[in-house]
């Protein structure tokens, strides 16, 4: 019974295991895809440029890390 060692976070921002992420999952992809182009506009409409500004600076963070939440939240399968 191995565990996989846990991901630290500076590990989880290399290009290399970013991309082996949202190649790995499709649907998240897809939605960071989304999320990156659509919140600065959504910010632009709500807030004016200080909310386009913020939902850059938000969907950047999100997109990357995003595959080191993903990793620390979902539940372990115990075998």
């Amino acid at each position: 019974m191995t565990d996989r060692p846990a991901r630290s976070l500076s590990e989880s921002l290399t290009s290399a295991r970013r991309m082996a992420f949202y190649e790995g999952h499709k649907a998240v992809a897809v939605v960071m895809i989304l999320v990156v182009f659509l919140l600065p506009f959504v910010g632009l409409f709500v807030r004016g440029l200080i909310g386009a500004a913020s939902g850059v600076i938000i969907s950047v963070l999100c997109y990357y890390l995003t595959p080191y939440l993903v990793h620390t939240v979902k539940p372990r399968p115990d075998r």
